[in-house]
């Protein structure tokens, strides 16, 4: 089985009037199936670059990029477009909802653009995978901000994905609603998804089983994690009624 993730020499430069900044700098990693890694590093250190490189938005100036075996280095636009809506499904800090569209016809939006067959009973089961059955009808501001990133969450897994990108993904969240949110991610992950989250909160971090560091475009460290934090043990804990359980459907177990 190929790496899900497999990058050789990744090089990414951009231009900035006359100076050129090396956003990336000979990057050469492997993801395999079923790993849940964060990506760290100071504000500049190229994770954003890096996560861009990977979900597929943008291109390598050089070096190679692998997803699932496949060479995407050298593909055009529509080429990606279509890897992006159908192999790797996005989360981002600030949920990209759309304001007048239901849960529902948020999450039905991928299957929509992927021309997908039996769209509403597909976006009802990944909206019942992240606990939102009962919300399905809500538009984004009847909800809360966790669940908000519900919704979002089940956009990205609707087309059952090889590969989930997390950007900050509990970044507007606060501590308790975090813990909700990894709570999802190390459920699918148990699953056998493959999950990738970039992230500035070292408590976040060791949710997952590995940690890579970027600084100056570069990885300097790479390390698992020996005791994962377990999202479930720490709502547990919390002076709060526990949160209802998080089940993932036998639709995204593989």
């Amino acid at each position: 089985m190929p790496a899900v993730i497999e990058t050789k020499g990744l090089c990414k430069d951009y231009a900035m009037g006359e100076q050129v900044v090396h956003a990336l700098r000979d990057v050469s990693v492997t993801i395999k199936p079923g790993e849940f890694v964060a990506i760290m590093g100071p504000s500049g250190s190229g994770k954003s670059t890096f996560m861009n490189v990977v979900g597929c938005l943008d291109r390598p100036t050089s070096g190679e990029y692998l997803l699932n075996g496949e060479d995407v280095s050298p593909l055009g636009d529509r080429d990606l477009a279509a890897i992006r809506n159908k192999k790797i499904g996005f989360v981002f800090q600030t949920f990209h909802l759309l304001g007048r569209s239901t849960a529902l016809a948020n999450v039905e939006l991928p299957l929509i653009y992927a021309g997908a067959g039996n769209k509403t009973a597909m976006a009802r089961r990944a909206l019942e995978t992240v606990g939102l059955a009962d919300r399905i009808r809500h538009r984004p501001n009847e909800l809360s901000g966790g669940q908000q990133q519900r919704v979002a969450i089940a956009r990205a897994i609707v087309n059952d994905p090889i590969l989930i990108l997390a950007d900050e993904p509990t970044g507007n969240l606060d501590s308790r609603t975090s813990e909700e949110i990894m709570a999802v991610f190390q459920e699918l992950n148990r699953a056998g998804k493959t999950v990738v989250v970039v992230t500035h909160e070292p408590d976040i971090a060791h949710h997952c089983l590995r940690i890579l560091r970027f600084i100056d475009g570069r990885i300097v460290s790479d390390e698992p994690v020996t005791k994962p934090l377990d999202a479930r043990d720490m709502l547990a804990a919390m002076p709060y009624p526990d949160a209802a359980p998080v089940e993932v459907a036998p639709a995204f177990q593989l």
